[in-house]
């Protein structure tokens, strides 16, 4: 690295201990689980049983009590070598934050502790056919009935789905107040009504369940509306995607640095005109600026990851930079990567094509890259 940053010990532990079972349990599996497009799941129950999911849950609740910085450390180790293993991995959290941050203390009892443990994991519903980046037409609705909430409606590319065993979904209770009549529920896999659709196939990160979700009258426990409070659902994605979005430009940097670490491996092997590639002038400025921005990134996401732990109130613009530049920097690095190989780089043979395609969805998921252009500018103009 160009740039070294200071580590609590704390924090020095939990990249080591990312980096480790990263290499032990995804490593060797990660090309064959791009190829057959199956689930990691005994690789990511190994981290899950490491302590790994329980980084930023409370330890009352079975967690380290770690904040989203120790998160991230571990999300851009997992991403370093592998994209679809780090989704995975950090999906779990995304299900587990709406709870983290505004779940009762039964909630998080009941529901916390076992994904600390590593027994179980999590999945964050908001997307629907029609309500993408525009989160607040969602369809999928809740009507009280008794002790429970009736929930219908359908859920589109949810990460996990299938494999989690507890979701965080969102739904309209006040269909008049529009976004801000919007509820989050917690709902338990094998609810009757809860169907799951075929796993999506995908351009890239193909080792990561991605599918639709039907709810057909599902009946929800009244105590299951998080934080006992109804049409507080915007609210909770909102303040959960500004603690999530840095987590996403921490996978972007690590897919980002796991292509760099490949394309400096091959340029100093590689013989070219009876030389090493790495000492063409040309290949070394594209090093030299894959470096660059790799830690331009890299700084960016650290300091947005301070302010969300500083509980800055202007954090949203400047998480959703975080994410554009990071995984804008992750898709352009992966590129050139893929170009310091040559011919070579477009064969499946070697694994820097996986990295290329799995850096792409970073500009898509938890809010396009365009979107997140319009929170920088809207924070902009309002000065």
């Amino acid at each position: 690295m160009l740039v070294t940053r200071s580590l609590t010990a704390d924090q020095e532990r939990i990249q080591k201990l990312a980096r480790e079972l990263a290499r032990e349990y995804i490593a060797p599996i990660a090309r064959e689980l791009d190829e057959s497009e199956a689930f990691p799941r005994e690789a990511i129950f190994a981290l899950g049983r490491e302590g790994l999911f329980g980084i930023s849950i409370p330890k009352e609740y079975g967690g380290m009590g770690l904040g989203i910085f120790e998160f991230c450390l571990a999300t851009e180790e997992i991403a370093r070598i592998d994209g679809a293993a780090s989704t995975a991995f950090a999906a779990t959290l995304l299900g587990a934050l709406p709870i983290i941050l505004y779940g009762t203390h039964e909630q998080k009892l009941k529901y916390l502790t076992p994904i600390a443990r590593g027994e179980k994991l999590a999945s964050f519903a908001l997307s629907e056919p029609g309500a993408g980046s525009d989160a607040g037409t969602l369809e999928t609705t809740a009507m009280r009935d008794g002790d429970n909430y009736i929930i219908s409606g359908a859920k589109r590319f949810i990460t996990n789905a299938g494999q989690s065993d507890i979701y965080s979904v969102f739904a309209v209770t006040d269909k008049s107040r529009g976004p801000r009549g919007i509820s989050s529920f917690i709902i338990e896999k094998g609810a009757p009504g809860m169907k799951f659709g075929e796993p999506h196939k995908k351009m890239g990160i193909r080792a990561s369940a991605t599918c639709n979700i039907a709810f057909d009258h599902v009946a929800v426990p009244a105590e299951n509306l998080i934080g006992g409070k109804e049409n507080m659902g915007f609210i909770h994605a909102i303040r959960t995607f500004e603690h999530s979005r840095p987590g996403v430009a921490a996978q972007a940097v690590g897919i980002a640095q796991g292509a760099l670490d490949l394309a400096l491996r091959y340029a100093k092997k590689r013989e070219q005109f009876g030389k090493t590639i790495s000492t063409f002038q040309g290949i070394q400025w594209m090093l030299a600026d894959m470096e660059i921005k790799v830690e331009a990134a890299r700084a960016l996401t650290y300091a947005v990851i301070d302010m969300v732990v500083r509980g800055d109130r202007e954090v949203s613009a400047a998480a959703a930079a975080a994410k554009v530049f990071a995984s804008d920097t992750a898709m352009q690095v992966t590129t050139d990567a893929v170009q310091i190989y040559g011919g070579w780089g477009y064969m499946r043979v070697f694994e820097v094509e996986r990295f290329m395609r799995d850096a792409k969805v970073t500009q898509i998921y938890e809010g396009t890259n365009q979107i997140q252009r319009n929170i920088i500018a809207l924070r902009m103009i309002k000065g």
